[in-house]
């Protein structure tokens, strides 16, 4: 089972910047696709950017040259944020789909980090 672990989100002027970082434990083999999501106050959850496991990155437009999203080991995932707007604030979920230690998948998601930005 993965469990996972945000941090960093918190209160920042707007063109500042945040560090969100998701720390995945427990018993799998790897990490095939991670992704972080958010969902501001009365929206629906959206995609923010995904990587997959050898493969390539994927943001949304309206992140797009602002946010960056990184591996930082096998179980430590990054979202690097410049340049941050009003309308990035929301809560920020990571998402993982992992192979298990028994070679079944696994989907599973993070408590979620606040993100305020202040105008």
């Amino acid at each position: 089972q993965v469990q996972l672990a945000e941090s960093g989100g918190g209160l920042v002027q707007a063109g500042g910047s945040l560090r969100l970082s998701c720390v995945a434990s427990g018993s799998f083999r790897t990490i095939d696709f991670m992704g972080w999501y958010r969902q501001a106050p009365g929206k629906q959850r959206e995609l923010v950017a995904t990587k997959t496991r050898g493969g390539p990155v994927y943001y949304a437009d309206f992140v797009r040259g602002r946010f960056t999203i990184a591996v930082d080991d096998a179980k430590t995932f990054i979202l690097q944020m410049n340049s941050l707007l009003p309308e990035d604030t929301a809560d920020y979920y990571c998402y993982v789909d992992a192979t298990s230690t028994d070679n079944t998948r696994e989907k599973s998601w993070g408590q979620g980090t606040q993100v305020t930005v202040s105008s």
